[in-house]
């Protein structure tokens, strides 16, 4: 190619540097890596994946997990799922990294074998506890590949896995895929009753958010409830919003979002709030009061 003056591209050097690590040349290897450089293409994923394995004189579980993950990210994800054959039949052992990072990967391309193979070393080993991120990977896969996600997600508690937000999405999500509405509702009162701090809250209203089906005013009640009790009161805010739009008869939904806003200073907020209840012809409930 040289000889006759064709330019090379980025197609050129990846096999030619899978080339130079097949027959262990390193020399070789740094003399076309020079030229990878002098032409400007080790912005390539998949170039640069070629180069580290070349550099690599001694492979760990590290390096592994760091190629599968660069072609993945280049949508070499079968070449990726043979380097992870490679580790299978290597003396190392895949760990949580390999698994969190292979696991897309098989629900991308359809290999439920593989994943189920996977899903049988993680209880082998003992990856689930401690380890949420394998649990919710596990979670991920079997839902979008119509799994019982729900089974294994009742196996994480079962090992004494604390869920988090990922978790309880994933595991919902295979719940309205399946049609499985009392399930979900459970759960979902779980999550925002039990494990209702923080981070999970803002993954609950999101999920409110982002439902197929259209959330009823239990789980916008509930979800206002957790909010209050945990003090998110913005989410809270956001939540009564969307309930008075669901129940607009509802006099005690403006209260609370009348009371919230006060509590929080907002006075024309408050106003608003009793202009719109007004303005609805709704008539304040006996035993309810607004902030004068």
């Amino acid at each position: 190619m040289k000889r006759r003056g064709i330019w090379p591209d980025d197609f050129t050097f990846a096999p030619l540097l899978k080339a130079c690590v097949n027959l262990e040349d390193l020399v070789l290897g740094q003399g076309v890596h020079k030229h990878v450089v002098a032409l400007g293409f080790e912005r390539f994923g998949s170039i640069r994946t070629g180069i580290l394995e070349l550099q690599m004189s001694e492979r760990t579980v590290v390096s592994w997990n760091l190629m599968i993950s660069l072609l993945a990210q280049n949508g070499r994800e079968k070449e990726a799922l043979t380097l992870f054959h490679e580790i299978r039949n290597s003396e190392f052992e895949p760990d949580e990294a390999t698994i969190v990072t292979v696991l897309p990967i098989c629900s991308h391309l359809g290999e439920l074998d593989l994943g189920r193979w996977i899903h049988s070393y993680v209880k082998t080993k003992g990856l689930y506890p401690n380890l949420v991120s394998v649990g919710n990977a596990l979670v991920d896969f079997f839902g979008k590949s119509g799994e019982l996600g729900v089974q294994l997600f009742d196996e994480m508690l079962d090992e004494g896995v604390r869920p988090n937000g990922s978790t309880f999405v994933g595991v919902l999500a295979c719940c309205a895929h399946a049609g499985l509405v009392q399930r979900g509702g459970d759960l979902f009162d779980s999550m925002i009753g039990n494990h209702g701090r923080g981070g999970c809250l803002k993954e609950a209203h999101k999920l409110v958010r982002t439902m197929t089906m259209e959330p009823n005013a239990a789980i916008l009640g509930a979800l206002v409830s957790a909010c209050r009790t945990h003090d998110e009161m913005e989410l809270a805010e956001c939540a009564l919003k969307e309930l008075i739009k669901l129940e607009p008869w509802n006099s005690g939904n403006y209260v609370l979002l009348s009371n919230i806003y006060a509590d929080r200073g907002k006075w024309e907020e408050v106003e608003k709030a009793r202009v719109l209840m007004r303005g609805n012809n709704i008539k304040k409930a006996p035993g309810q009061s607004t902030i004068v």
